[in-house]
């Protein structure tokens, strides 16, 4: 073969390769190869058909859609052999089908409350599995459509372009909301992205029925019960002659000695009784019905008399059995308890205006304690009470309360409470200081943590968490607080989902929403 033609070949084959790529190449390097060894072409396409029928016919290659002439590839053939120009045709195969490619977990979430988030699959709190929230790296986002733009500070304020307002705040957009579903949903209900959820650290709770009870702890103080208070007078004037209770604090028994008194009329007193009695006996058998009932009547007025005066039966009996009349009369206990005041003394004149003698029972005590207005209604008579004392660490008391205050300390803003504590061993000494204890019951109620409630003064509104990232602000009726939770009288049930931390921020999105609805119509 002569050079010249060698190199003629070879510069048509660089021009095919340039054209058709790396296999037309091939093909015309073959083809050249074939013609210059003077084998002829007929049987060079024929290899190349058996060829192709050899690769469409073993499974897992590619496969071949047509033939064409890499330098005119707008000439096609379905079988294989020679364009017009002499070049052989060439494959054009079928793409491989591309293997998707693995999407980018962000996290997992609850599929009925999207709020919920965890960095990894099992279960959420209410039992459903957790489903993967994927990147969507492939789809773009779709531009939204500004309506106008508005002062964040003021929204009443608008332009249809971008700028400063004449506050110097930058005008920010406001986008048409293409989700038509916002339509149905009720007033100031915001949607929140996932992401954007994640970001801003909203967090959920959901809405539970629970039997609650509260400790209330007071400080309280132990007084005399005034019930068991007796206060000792004369009914006679005269002269104290002896003193049997001679100091404060003493414990007497209803019945022992208090005093000896000398009262000129107690001694008259006795006298009339012993006469009338005499009386009573000589006259008894008179045959003049008038006389006899007179000398009675006599004897039963000076026995009254003697038993008004605080004389006692066995004194009387005793006057009647000795005939004489006594200088002195001994006054006696009418109650058991410890003399908390003493106003007697020996050879003291004393009248019925004076107070001799105040006892005290103390085998129950009165303890009083301060409760806030705000408590003062979860407590009920008869309320069982419990109290600890730092002087007797361990030991607890049981009471019940037996009295409410129907004022409020204007100071304080608080309630007094009364309680009955049994002191058997006297260990509770009037003025002490204690600890009570109050379990207030306040039922089965609906109670949310403190922190889902924006309590603006003259409403209060908790977010609560819908599908597809919603958020729908709800006006509830709150009752007590009990530690951090607080109880929902009426807008919320048992279950639904509610925000607890975040909500300040789905707050003014709602409120800026509901502004900016309000101006459109």
């Amino acid at each position: 073969m002569k050079p010249q033609f060698i190199k003629i070949a070879m510069a048509v084959t660089a021009v095919a390769f340039l054209t058709a790529g790396a296999y037309g190449y091939r093909s015309a390097f073959a083809a050249w190869f074939a013609g210059s060894s003077g084998e002829p072409s007929a049987q060079t396409h024929s290899s190349h058909a058996s060829h192709g029928q050899e690769a469409a016919a073993k499974p897992g290659e590619r496969k071949i859609l047509y033939w064409y002439d890499s330098m005119n590839p707008a000439y096609r053939s379905d079988k294989p052999g020679k364009a017009p120009d002499g070049m052989e045709l060439v494959p054009m195969y079928a793409e491989e089908p591309s293997k998707p490619k693995e999407k980018k977990i962000l996290y997992w979430y609850d599929a009925m409350n999207p709020a919920m988030h965890s960095d990894h699959p099992g279960k959420a709190p209410d039992g459903m599995e957790l489903v993967p929230m994927y990147a969507e790296e492939e789809s773009k986002p779709k531009e939204k459509k500004i309506l106008y733009w508005y002062d964040a500070m003021n929204p009443a304020m608008r332009s249809q372009h971008p700028g400063k307002a004449p506050d110097g705040m930058d005008l920010v957009p406001m986008y048409a909301d293409s989700d038509e579903s916002m339509e149905n949903m009720p007033a100031g209900t915001v949607k929140i992205t996932a992401t954007k959820q994640q970001l801003t650290g909203v967090r959920t709770a959901v809405v539970q029925r629970q039997a609650l009870t509260r400790t209330i702890r007071a400080v309280a103080q132990v007084q005399v019960d005034e019930t068991k208070i007796a206060r000792i007078h004369v009914k006679t004037a005269g002269w104290v002659e002896r003193v049997n209770a001679d100091f404060i604090g003493k414990l007497v028994r209803k019945g022992e000695p208090l005093f000896s008194l000398y009262s000129p009329d107690l001694v008259a007193t006795q006298q009339e009784y012993l006469i009338a009695r005499r009386a009573e006996k000589d006259l008894s058998s008179s045959p003049f019905t008038e006389v006899s009932k007179g000398s009675e009547t006599l004897l039963q007025a000076t026995r009254e008399r003697l038993r008004l005066w605080d004389i006692s039966e066995e004194q009387i009996k005793k006057l009647e059995e000795s005939g004489q009349a006594t200088r002195t009369t001994t006054m006696y206990s009418p109650a058991s308890g410890f003399v908390i005041k003493r106003e007697v003394y020996e050879r003291t004149y004393v009248t019925p205006e004076t107070e001799l003698y105040e006892i005290a029972n103390f085998s129950t005590v009165w303890v009083n304690a301060e409760i806030y207005e705000y408590e003062a209604p979860y407590v009920k008579l008869g309320q069982p009470a419990t109290m600890q004392l730092s002087y007797f660490p361990g030991k607890t008391y049981a009471g019940k309360i037996v009295y409410i205050y129907p004022t409020v300390d204007p100071v304080t803003r608080t309630v007094k409470v009364r309680m009955a504590f049994p002191n058997r061993n006297f260990e509770l000494k009037p003025e002490m200081f204690a600890e009570v204890q109050l379990n207030l019951a306040y039922g089965t109620q609906t109670v949310v943590p403190q922190e889902a409630v924006l309590d603006s003064g003259a409403e209060q509104v908790v977010f609560v968490a819908m599908a597809d990232g919603y958020f729908e602000p709800r006006k509830v009726q709150i009752g007590p607080r009990l530690g951090e939770q607080i109880v929902i009288l009426s807008g919320l049930k048992p279950g639904e989902t509610i925000v607890t931390s975040g909500n300040f921020l789905i707050d003014s999105e709602s409120r800026l929403k509901s502004a900016m609805g309000g101006m459109q119509h």
